[in-house]
């Protein structure tokens, strides 16, 4: 058959199925895969609770041709899946089991979007409704590689000059080590960074557990992994909190000294744990629990977290991008 009875052939059939089922439209428009919903991305939240913003982070994708499924990170906690976010007219709604909230009623999310704008309403465990906004998390894609600046110690070894609290201050300098003896504040540089290379150094008595947020938003797991208490693999030491685990377990015994080595270039994120590569150029998705805030293309600080145990640290010096 030729190129010409082919065609022919081809529109001869298309009649046929049009005679046979009247209500069949068929247009150009409509040939190829139809567009994915607007909701299909991820997006930095804001959540409004008690007078207070609550960074949260929501991921919704497609599971198969129709069913959307996602990820959703509170204020607090790890990143926990959604098993289906459900579309109404419109709207979508997903609801998720407490994790460390108080209580056991679910957290119901209802929301719509708007281009790349997102606004809903959170039922907390305890029945409240609060509203909750959304942009679209920006890619923070870097199209050139980065020029290093002079390294800068952030920790003088003397005081806590440079740094300020959450809360009261419990952070103490002796002998060169920057040391939380107790549950407290988290500790925050004053100035803030994009782009980086962090060398820094901690210890941590049995049991003990702590933190180092890049830009303020992505926590970098400090845990007794070895003899504390179990933990999922995106949770234990070295991992990005709840996102990304390491591909070795560099852990040393509590009370030694330990050292981190990262990188961090938009989302790219490099983790050199006690001297070998843990985690190598993988994109960290989104905030983790605890974040300063949801506003990812904003330089951040690095935090330090000092609400779950003693931690010492010392050797804390950044390398920022020019």
């Amino acid at each position: 058959m030729d190129n010409r009875s082919l065609c022919r052939f081809l529109r001869l059939q298309v009649m046929l199925m049009l005679f046979a089922f009247p209500g069949l439209k068929v247009s150009a428009g409509e040939i190829g895969p139809s567009k994915d919903p607007d909701v299909i991305g991820r997006w930095d939240i804001t959540i409004t609770k008690g007078g207070k913003s609550l960074p949260s982070w929501l991921e919704v994708q497609k599971s198969g041709t129709h069913t959307l499924i996602g990820r959703f990170v509170y204020a607090f906690g790890s990143a926990r899946p959604i098993s289906e976010v459900k579309p109404d007219n419109g709207k979508y709604s997903f609801s998720i089991p407490p994790q460390w909230e108080e209580g056991t009623r679910n957290m119901d999310f209802q929301f719509e979007v708007s281009g790349d704008k997102l606004t809903g309403t959170m039922v907390y465990t305890d029945g409240a409704s609060y509203e909750l906004t959304g942009v679209r998390a920006p890619l923070l894609v870097r199209t050139k590689s980065p020029v290093w600046g002079a390294p800068v110690k952030l920790f003088n070894g003397k005081n806590v000059k440079g740094w300020h609290t959450d809360g009261k201050n419990q952070w103490i300098a002796e002998g060169g080590i920057l040391r939380s003896p107790h549950s407290g504040a988290n500790l925050i540089t004053d100035k803030t960074f994009t782009d980086f290379k962090l060398h820094i150094e901690f210890r941590y008595p049995q049991g003990s557990n702590s933190g180092v947020y890049l830009r303020g938003r992505y926590e970098l797991q400090v845990i007794d992994t070895k003899s504390g208490d179990p933990e999922p693999i995106n949770n234990q030491f070295s991992s990005i909190y709840g996102f990304l685990p390491p591909n070795k377990m560099m852990a040393k015994n509590p009370g030694d000294w330990q050292s981190y080595d990262v990188t961090l270039v938009g989302r790219m994120v490099t983790i050199v744990a006690n001297g070998k590569t843990v985690i190598c150029d993988q994109i960290i998705p989104g905030i983790t629990g605890g974040a300063i805030n949801s506003q990812e293309g904003e330089p951040g600080p690095i935090l330090i977290q000092g609400d779950h145990g003693p931690i010492d640290y010392r050797n804390i010096i950044i390398t920022p991008a020019k």
